[in-house]
């Protein structure tokens, strides 16, 4: 079993020791010439006195943020200088913090933080051998922001965590209703998710980078269990299925967004809390997240509020900013009609199409995928700026071009499998392939999916994940390959 940072003591589960304190755990919200927002969040045990937590301006007010399960989550915020960045001290431990508004600054970007089975099973310098590259890459070259694009708990094991639950994801889909919902079960739940955001967040390496530069979050599947959203109604429906979501909700909201249950951040585009997309800005720079998952569906990728928030976000978006837009699925990437018919034929390969019903190309979505292409084409198209996609979710890596009308081009960067084991060598072969055909799904606007600098293959089948520079006004992208190492840098 790997040692987590912090005290623990014995989980109810048995299965894992509770962790009862964390580092800092940064957020960005933003910044303006006054100055870079930031929130952070600290866990310690309940009854235990409120991290003392400071700046060169003095001491940050630090409140309950909520106490569950014998821990107490405190939250602060505050503000460093913009353009330079700052530090800021906890309990006496100082953190530096680089700033995005500088003319010269980084992102990394990561995505699927785990494995379907058996997660906690791994050892820790196997699992988290690309967070320690990339926690030993920020010491030597601070990074502005951490970019997680989802997935970034795996909570398929929640699952497991009480008997009845286990008994309902044993039934056929349509089914699961028959199994009632109880409190015993709703506490169950609500406990595994926070227990697992205090394992992943206390892991050394991705504790040291949490603590150092601001992240800005987004949730996938995997955060709530595999798939979801992508599953008939009755399942999603059931009693269990509801209480299952809105438990990761309300973990998600707490841990990814560093707000209370109920409230809606700062940097939230819905104040209904319907959808949970957020837009972050800084001078010169906005990055807007969508919420893929909150209003999916068989039938639907985002609802009416999702789609209007997400219009609101583009059209507030001062003209001239660089957009990075998290996707948490590829925006841009093959027709996988052909593979939905396999799947829809070929005996034992339905478990597939929960997987495939996830895609923007998803014969089911694709008037939505168009919807979306459209609106990040037409940015670039009327001259408001440039905007690049970056998306995770296949635990691969690739990058893909949209050309656009008047000569311009939109990049997609993806990178998946920070920690997730890397695919057999068939599965990026298999999507190569699909991607040969090319797309057109906007008239004009042809798709083409490239492999990266001087990769052998256009799918990179190794875990890995992506760094953003931006120098002199320029921006370039490189990955970070366990094997293979760094590539050479994209011009975007």
């Amino acid at each position: 079993m790997a040692v987590m940072n912090g005290d623990a003591t014995t989980a109810p589960s048995g299965t894992q020791p509770a962790v009862l304190r964390t580092d800092p755990i940064l957020f960005a919200q933003g910044g303006d010439e006054a100055g870079d927002r930031l929130r952070a969040i600290i866990v310690r045990p309940a009854g235990e006195a409120a991290p003392s937590v400071s700046t060169d301006a003095g001491k940050a007010e630090t409140y309950e943020l909520v106490s569950l399960f014998g821990r107490t989550v405190h939250a602060c915020e505050f503000r460093l200088p913009s353009g330079t960045g700052g530090s800021y001290e906890v309990d006496g431990e100082r953190f530096h913090v680089a700033s995005p508004a500088h003319p010269d600054m980084r992102i990394a970007y990561v995505s699927c933080n785990g494995q379907e089975e058996g997660d906690l099973d791994r050892g820790i310098e196997e699992r988290d051998v690309l967070w320690q590259r990339l926690a030993d890459e920020n010491l030597r070259e601070p990074f502005s922001l951490l970019l997680q694009g989802g997935d970034q708990l795996y909570a398929d094991d929640v699952l497991f965590c009480h008997p009845e639950v286990e008994r309902w994801q044993s039934l056929p889909k349509k089914e699961r209703g028959a199994v009632a919902l109880t409190p015993q079960i709703t506490e169950a739940l609500r406990r595994f998710y926070f227990d697992r955001y205090l394992i992943t967040y206390t892991r050394p390496a991705f504790a040291s980078l949490a603590a150092r530069i601001p992240s800005i979050m987004m949730w996938d599947d995997h955060d709530i269990m595999d798939g979801w959203g992508s599953h008939p109604a009755a399942m999603l429906d059931s009693p269990v299925g509801r209480a299952l979501f809105t438990a990761a909700r309300e973990m998600f909201l707490i841990f990814q967004l560093a707000v209370q249950p109920g409230k809606t951040p700062a940097i939230g585009l819905d104040e209904t809390g319907t959808n949970l997309g957020i837009a972050v800005r800084y001078p010169g720079l906005s990055i807007i997240a969508p919420d893929l998952r909150s209003e999916r569906r068989l039938e639907r990728v985002m609802g009416d509020v999702g789609w209007k928030v997400l219009d609101q976000a583009f059209a507030q978006t001062p003209k001239g900013d660089r957009i990075l837009v998290l996707s948490s699925v590829p925006a841009l990437g093959p027709r996988l009609s052909f593979a939905e018919f396999i799947a829809d034929l070929v005996p034992g390969s339905s478990e597939y199409e929960d997987d495939l019903r996830d895609q923007w190309q998803s014969r089911t979505h694709r008037d939505e995928w168009r919807r979306f292409l459209a609106l990040l084409a037409s940015w670039e198209e009327s001259g408001n700026g440039q905007l690049t996609v970056v998306s995770g979710e296949i635990h691969l890596a690739t990058r893909g071009e949209m050309r656009l009308q008047g000569g311009g081009v939109l990049h997609q960067l993806v990178a998946s499998g920070i920690s997730h084991p890397a695919p057999s060598p068939a599965y990026p072969w298999v999507l190569g392939l699909l991607a040969r055909f090319g797309e057109s799904p906007l008239k004009g606007r042809k798709i083409r999916i490239l492999p990266l600098p001087n990769y052998k293959t256009t799918y990179a089948g190794e875990r890995n994940y992506l760094t953003i520079d931006r120098r002199n006004q320029t921006w370039s992208a490189a990955w970070e390959l366990e094997e293979t190492g760094r590539t050479d840098p994209v011009s975007i």
